[in-house]
């Protein structure tokens, strides 16, 4: 039974948690980047940014089209860093550090959308830094391709190219989703089932443009990174939980 606590009144509608997507389709790409230029990035959020090598950080640029769920049909673009939970202490040694990994977070920095609904579910709900954005895409061609621009100026292309098919079930089922707006930093925890699955290391072109975003993402080096990994999902269902305050 869903209870009062759990419904959320949106521009005439009420949302229920958690909130399902029962169909969307990905592609995304993870560079190492240097660990001290990301910190810098997310300082305002209280949390730490994991270096699965020392020196070396995590970042995820990912571009989804919602075919069908709760919050309607939309493009979406996302700027990620894996993180530490919250009160952990850095682990020592290249082994500590690769263990770690299993309890990272993912902390998203910049989340634009293009449409209205969903920017104020996710601004009020979760604390999603969602803003409007105009973002064409492009996931049935072979080359998966996405833009995004900002009053007239481009802050981001990107080209994905699919890898090799992954065996049913890949990727990771449960993750905590951490967030920061207007001061506050919250996790939320959110369950993913792909399908339809490709990876390959590299595969990915990142050009940069104008917009005062694409300067941050410059100064983490993705102008002239290659890509660790691409993956590509055919098909991916979500479920997202409450979020919760957490005190970093």
């Amino acid at each position: 039974m869903t209870t009062a606590a759990q419904v959320h009144p949106i521009q005439g509608h009420e949302v229920a948690l958690p909130v399902q997507i029962r169909d969307a389709a990905v592609a995304s790409a993870m560079f190492a980047v240097p660990a001290a230029a990301a910190q810098a990035v997310i300082a305002y959020t209280g949390l730490e940014i994991a270096e699965p090598l020392a020196g070396k950080a995590i970042c995820s640029l990912a571009f989804i089209r919602y075919a069908d769920g709760d919050l309607g049909p939309y493009h979406e673009f996302a700027v990620a860093f894996l993180v530490r939970p919250p009160g952990t202490a850095s682990p020592a040694g290249a082994l500590g550090r690769l263990r770690g990994m299993r309890d990272v977070g993912a902390f998203i920095h910049w989340l634009p959308v293009n449409q209205e609904f969903t920017l104020e579910c996710g601004r009020s709900i979760w604390g999603f830094p969602k803003e409007i954005a105009d973002i064409p895409m492009d996931l049935a061609g072979r080359v998966k391709r996405c833009a995004v621009r900002l009053g007239g100026r481009t802050a981001i292309e990107i080209a994905v190219r699919p890898g090799a098919p992954m065996p049913g079930g890949a990727g990771a089922p449960k993750v905590d989703a951490y967030s920061c707006l207007d001061g506050v930093t919250r996790r939320t925890p959110w369950t993913l089932t792909p399908s339809d699955v490709r990876m390959r290391p590299g595969g990915a072109k990142v050009t940069l443009g104008d917009h005062p975003v694409a300067e941050e993402l410059r100064s983490l080096g993705l102008d002239r990174a290659r890509a660790l990994s691409t993956s590509t999902v055919g098909h991916l269902a979500m479920s997202f939980d409450p979020a919760e305050e957490v005190f970093a």
